[in-house]
């Protein structure tokens, strides 16, 4: 049996690669597929629908079943959908096979964090940025793996089934023990959840911190050329420099984030990234544009991952199910904000519409301002170890 926590912990990054693969495979091969648009969006969807079921319910699962078998669960589901999607024609049965791709990349996003957490909690923000990391770069693998074999995106596909098979064998060997201490039911889990003002602060923190950048990364090629008149190959460049500040930022951010820093941290990101974006797509950076680029991508880059260390830590018991909770703002986020750009550009323009973004991580900054004069914290980020949240 696997016992080593570092050799458990790179598995975990692992499977965050394959997460962001699946979550750009569609906006990825689509064109090459064949997809019209509502096809896409019948896709997108329909992956949403079962990522958020699978984060909720594995989510709660991590805190009582052992998570090695969670993400064997996954790894399964995962690996035998990549190696099936498209091996046949016929767009209703590859609707499905993206539910299960969603359901397999949920998984994965319900359990590793919560897997990491365990493994590291004095350096759970350090840990969290890293993994999500992955995500970042395993949606930058897909797009350029594509780019240079467009005509063997299924190749690409079946490669990445493969890989994702030999990681289910792995956690089939993994063991972990369930972490001790006292578990609350699960209608008590509920209720908890249900009653914190925290969790509600998080959540909404969550949609808009997606709004801004995953839903940035989606129009920001659109933006630098039709707004910014960039040729679609400086364009397609400015989107590389935009992960790579997601990227940075990462790293950087997770170097400083230790767990009494982190509310702090979230107040001075919120508020960066929220003005960073407005100039960004109000200002006309002319020859500054990649610097901008980059500052934009910076600012955006940690949100997400220090939301959800910052549950897990608030709630150490039940860390899975909370930072569950949360991460289904993750496809809400997602859908809601590409709802509000559309009718944003249909009612003025997408310049306009642009702007809904950063707006959204300004209430976030209003609301977590808010959440810090009426709920102080232990050395301004968790409670105190055996003090419950509220």
């Amino acid at each position: 049996m696997i016992r080593n926590i570092r050799v458990i912990t790179a598995a975990s990054f692992a499977a965050m690669l394959f997460l962001g693969i699946g979550s750009a495979l569609i906006g990825a091969a689509a064109r090459d597929i064949g997809l019209t648009p509502e096809q896409i969006g019948f896709m997108l969807a329909v992956q949403n629908v079962g990522f958020g079921v699978a984060v909720a319910a594995t989510g709660a699962l991590s805190d009582t079943h052992p998570k090695a078998r969670l993400l064997l669960f996954g790894s399964l589901v995962l690996g035998a959908a990549f190696l099936a999607f498209y091996a046949w024609p016929g767009f209703l049965l590859n609707l499905l096979v993206m539910a299960f791709i969603g359901v397999g990349t949920g998984v994965y996003e319900g359990v590793t964090d919560a897997l990491l957490f365990d493994l590291h909690t004095a350096r759970a923000g350090f840990i969290i940025n890293i993994n999500h990391l992955f995500v970042t770069l395993g949606s930058a693998t897909i797009a350029l793996y594509l780019l240079f074999l467009a005509s063997q995106w299924r190749m690409a596909v079946i490669q990445a089934g493969a890989a994702v098979l030999l990681l289910a064998a792995f956690f089939a060997r993994v063991h972990l023990p369930v972490r001790p201490g006292h578990q609350p039911g699960l209608r008590e889990k509920l209720g908890i959840v249900a009653r914190s003002r925290l969790i509600a602060v998080l959540f909404i923190g969550t949609i808009v911190a997606v709004g801004g950048e995953g839903t940035t990364i989606g129009v920001l090629t659109t933006y630098l050329a039709q707004t910014r008149g960039l040729s679609a190959l400086h364009a397609n460049i400015g989107l590389v420099i935009f992960l790579l500040g997601i990227a940075a930022g990462r790293l950087l951010i997770g170097v400083l984030a230790r767990p009494h820093r982190i509310r702090r941290l979230l107040l001075a990101l919120f508020a960066l990234s929220s003005l960073a974006l407005t100039l960004y797509f109000v200002v006309d950076f002319g020859p500054f544009i990649w610097p901008a680029t980059l500052l934009a991508g910076l600012s955006v880059s940690a949100l997400l991952p220090l939301i959800l260390a910052y549950a897990g830590l608030a709630f150490p018991h039940m860390a899975g199910t909370v930072m569950g909770a949360v991460k289904i703002a993750i496809p809400v986020g997602g859908i809601l904000t590409a709802l509000l750009l559309s009718a944003l550009t249909a009612l003025a323009s997408f310049e306009t519409a642009l702007l809904a973004m950063p707006a959204g991580l300004f209430l976030g900054l209003l609301l977590l301002a808010w959440l810090s004069r009426t709920q102080p914290a232990s050395a301004g980020c968790v409670p105190i170890p055996g003090q419950q949240a509220s």
